[in-house]
């Protein structure tokens, strides 16, 4: 049920992993399990019927319609018409595709925001249980990428399926991931969240790889109560100064603190004020530490 990133230079072996895990690729040792269950023991065909992917600028059947390459799986799985026709309107409308609008296009009549979103229906179409997705966005432009990362994530809320994700992009792993798989030359190197690489990352490489010496970066993923400085007795809050909600991250604090020229931010919760953040208590949230820890 988690998203989980891959991130890593080129040829280390994030692609390879996910055709491990659909079987395009048999592994030569260890085991891969789906759902608790290895993966040898089903047939391979009926696996990937089951495991949702998506690559990047979708790989769409060009001479099939929007329609009918959302319905490519459930039609291998022998659904009737009728389910198949009302899925295929429901995850068009889920993917911000009208139906009535799309139903009948051809990829070539979209954009590539709009096919990338046509790929991701076809690869849920049958409620697979696992979703792969090969640098899905790496194509598009930021605003389109944005808005189809936002969209993910309320797939992936609503849907609770496992998502293996690839990605070049540690902005885009930190914005989507629970977890974070770091690899390099067919290893992984270091399994976490997302803070927790970036504050705590396993090594150099590490380190270098996912920006670790990007303080603002790293002040999007620290929340306010692991930086601030709780409120002592007698300590006194002027009406006047700045507020921020407990709930936020240290950077739009530090944007906050910058931009109304205040010593300090109130730290809030339920109105009430419970800490504070000045410079000092920013500086020392915003310090990573290189060892193997986290590794």
């Amino acid at each position: 049920g988690e998203l989980v990133v891959l991130i890593g230079p080129s040829g280390c072996g994030k692609t390879t992993l996910l055709k491990l895990i659909n079987r395009l690729y048999e592994p030569t040792g260890g085991v891969i399990t789906i759902d608790g269950r290895n993966a040898q023991e089903f047939n391979a065909p009926d696996l990937r019927r089951h495991i949702g992917y998506v690559i990047q600028q979708g790989g769409l059947f060009p001479h099939y319609t929007v329609a009918e390459n959302v319905a490519v799986v459930p039609g291998l799985l022998g659904w009737d018409k009728a389910r198949t026709q009302a899925r295929v309107d429901e995850l068009l409308t889920l993917v911000g595709l009208p139906p009535e609008q799309y139903r009948n296009r051809y990829p070539a009549q979209l954009s590539g925001g709009q096919q990338q979103r046509v790929g991701i229906a076809r690869a849920i179409a049958a409620s697979p249980g696992t979703l792969l997705m090969d640098e899905p966005f790496g194509a598009l432009d930021a605003i389109t990428r944005g808005n189809l990362q936002t969209e993910l994530l309320s797939l992936h809320e609503q849907l609770g399926q496992t998502i293996v994700f690839v990605t070049h992009d540690i902005d885009e792993a930190v914005l989507l991931a629970d977890r974070v798989a770091v690899m390099r030359q067919g290893k992984v190197v270091q399994f976490d969240t997302a803070l927790n690489i970036i504050m705590h990352p396993a090594d150099e490489f590490v380190a270098e790889l996912v920006g670790a010496d990007d303080t603002l970066r790293r002040l999007s993923l620290v929340s306010i109560p692991a930086a601030m400085v709780p409120l002592g007795n007698g300590v006194r809050v002027e009406g006047a100064e700045p507020r921020i909600d407990i709930a936020q991250r240290v950077r739009p604090a530090l944007t906050l603190l910058l931009e109304e020229g205040a010593p300090r931010v109130i730290v809030e919760e339920n109105g009430v004020p419970v800490g504070f953040l000045d410079l000092a208590a920013i500086q020392r949230a915003s310090v990573p530490r290189v060892d193997g820890s986290a590794a």
